[in-house]
Parts: structure tokens; C-alpha cells; sequence
């Protein structure tokens, strides 16, 4: 069988590339044997590694989606620690199932940042997606009372880094607040959920209505998250910075 032949069939196209490569180049006859196995095994390696990486992006379905922690704004007035998103950006926290809570007025930045540790999330390999409190609201309610509610339940748990954003912006019906929970519990020392919120952490309690859900939900999102409240103008009329 022809090398091209049975690269295509092993799906090896990247190795088979690298290897035309080498052939093509005489300065490659220098290298030893192993160290050119390893430069094919690197190449398929680094083309996997990206396809997976454009395949998270295109599920992701991020707002921001070229949001990046370089862009930052890391000025003081912003209260914000650059030692701690730098940290998150890490990936430690995934690792650690640990939630992230980015709090503060509209325009300070909650969502990119929220959507720059997403970015780097899926380049670490991990899955992500972005959802507006409301559109998953909509969602749910959509599939309620059928086999699909259960299988967007069972998506949502598979998804490692799940963005909650504008967690406040409209009231939550009793439903919502139970379906919020399902979510939640779901998610618990699994998964990383992060949320974005014009609404102060003490005020959560209060929007959950119901005490019971709200203090289960607040359990399990609270005592295990990062705390990040952003402060300062706001960074729409400072672009490109966040």
C-alpha cells in the first residue's frame, strides 16, 4: 500500500505533510533517524491538537470570540489582582472544580474576562460554552416536559467550563430557579461554572426567591469560587483594552 494511501486511511495527513517535507529537504538527511520519527509523531501531534482546539471554539459559542487575557486591563482602579487572573488562566481551578464569580457594574469587563479564561480553557484542551442567563432560561423552558430537557441537562453536565452571564439581569420564575439548581448540582465538584453578575453576592439570596433553592444553589457555587469584583468606568469607551 502506497504511504499516502495508507496514511489517509490511519488518518495521519499531518505526519504524511511533514514527511513530504522531509523528504523535500536535504538538510533533514542530517538528523538521526529517531529524531525525525519525532518530528512526524509532533507534527500530527500539533494538527490534532489545533483541530480540537477550532472544534471547542466553534461549540463554545462565545460572544467575545477572540477575547484574550493579554487584552486585559490590569490597571489598579479596576480592582482587580493580576496575580489571580493570571492563576485562573493557569487552569489550576478547572483541574480543582473550582467556580469563578466576576461581579460589578455594567461595562467593566465581567464578560470578557469571563470569555478570555474560556479561550484559554479550550486551548489547555477543555471544553466551553457561553450562555446568557435569560437564553438558557429559554432554553430549558423550551425543552421542559420532554426527552430534550434531559439531554440539554446531560450536555450542559459534559461541558467543563460553563459561562453563566448576566446572572441577575431579569427575574428567575420558581422553575428557573429549580432548573438553575439541576444545573448546579449536576456541575458540583465536576466541573467549573463561571458567572458574571451586576448584582452583588449578598443580593443573590434575595433573587432566588425561594430560601430553600437559593441557599442549595449558593452552597454549591459559593464557597468554592473565586470572588473577582470589578470596579471602574467603563471599558466599552476604552477599547481595545478590557
Amino acid at each position: 500500500m502506497l504511504t499516502k494511501e495508507l496514511s489517509d486511511e490511519l488518518k495521519l495527513n499531518a505526519l504524511y505533510d511533514a514527511l513530504q517535507e522531509q523528504l523535500s529537504q536535504s538538510a533533514y538527511d542530517e538528523l538521526p533517524f529517531e529524531k525525525r520519527v519525532q518530528l512526524l509523531l509532533e507534527a500530527e501531534k500539533i494538527s490534532r491538537d489545533n483541530k480540537k482546539i477550532k472544534r471547542l471554539q466553534s461549540m463554545a459559542k462565545l460572544h467575545e470570540k477572540s477575547a484574550a487575557m493579554e487584552e486585559v486591563n490590569f490597571t489598579p482602579a479596576r480592582g482587580i489582582e493580576k496575580s489571580i487572573l493570571l492563576e485562573l488562566a493557569g487552569g489550576e481551578y478547572i483541574q480543582r472544580c473550582r467556580n469563578v464569580i466576576f461581579t460589578g457594574a455594567t461595562g467593566t469587563g465581567k464578560s470578557y474576562i469571563a470569555q478570555a479564561l474560556a479561550n484559554k480553557a479550550m486551548i489547555q484542551g477543555h471544553s466551553a460554552l457561553y450562555l446568557r442567563i435569560p437564553r438558557l432560561m429559554q432554553l430549558l423552558s423550551s425543552a421542559r416536559g420532554d426527552d430534550e430537557y434531559l439531554k440539554l441537562l446531560a450536555k450542559l453536565k459534559k461541558i467543563k467550563v460553563l459561562i453563566l452571564d448576566d446572572f441577575g439581569v431579569s427575574p428567575l420564575k420558581a422553575s428557573e430557579a429549580r432548573d438553575l439548581l439541576e444545573i448546579v448540582e449536576d456541575r458540583t465538584n465536576l466541573s467549573s461554572l463561571i458567572i458574571t453578575s451586576q448584582l452583588p453576592i449578598k443580593e443573590w439570596h434575595a433573587y432566588l426567591h425561594n430560601p430553600t433553592i437559593a441557599d442549595a444553589i449558593l452552597d454549591r457555587i459559593i464557597h468554592n469560587a473565586y470572588k473577582i469584583n470589578l470596579q471602574g468606568e467603563s471599558q466599552r469607551k476604552l477599547k481595545p483594552q478590557q
